[in-house]
């Protein structure tokens, strides 16, 4: 996730302190990692190097003096590119999973109790995932980003059946090359 192409997104409603985007940040994507503070602010002063926000004005409202950040015209095709940009899905993807089951097998472990014990942790996660989603109140942002997850742990999981079941096969081919 890139965090300066969110800040924009945040930016894009109107003006916004730096404390203010990051609890924003923070309300919009509830299952990603919260933002620092720092990692806020050195983005902001990026953002403002590039061009592509600008500092509309401080203030103190009683407290610390505030700076208050806004979208340019720049940051705005800069964000609208990005939003219309597509990901694109890895081609292949070798995952720490799959490395370790290697590992596993090439060092004379047990790569069977390595799944099984990596398929516990996974239904563990999925059952805090869905008790989030299916909280009273839960909002469509949660509800969304909980069953994003839980896809890709579910996908996880047929590979690790999967690859359960073909683990005499994997073991033959890695202890021969």
């Amino acid at each position: 996730m890139s965090t300066r192409h969110i800040l924009l997104g945040l930016l894009a409603s109107g003006p916004s302190h730096g404390y203010d985007l990051k609890r924003r940040h923070d309300e919009r994507f509830p299952q990603a990692r919260p933002l620092a503070y720092g990692q806020v602010y050195t983005t902001l002063q990026r953002l403002v190097r590039d061009g592509l926000a600008q500092i509309e004005g401080t203030d103190a409202d009683g407290g610390p003096e505030r700076t208050l950040y806004g979208s340019t015209d720049a940051g705005a095709r800069e964000l609208a590119r990005w939003a219309a940009e597509i990901a694109p899905p890895a081609p292949f993807v070798t995952n720490e999973i799959f490395a370790k089951v290697v590992v596993s097998i090439l060092a004379g472990g047990d790569p069977e109790a390595y799944l099984r014990a990596q398929r516990a942790a996974h239904m563990e996660r999925m059952r805090e995932l869905t008790a989030v989603k299916s909280a009273p109140g839960a909002d469509l942002a949660t509800v969304l980003s909980a069953d994003f997850a839980l896809n890709h742990l579910d996908a996880d999981l047929r590979w690790m059946t999967t690859t359960a079941a073909r683990l005499t096969t994997l073991t033959a081919e890695v202890d021969a090359a």
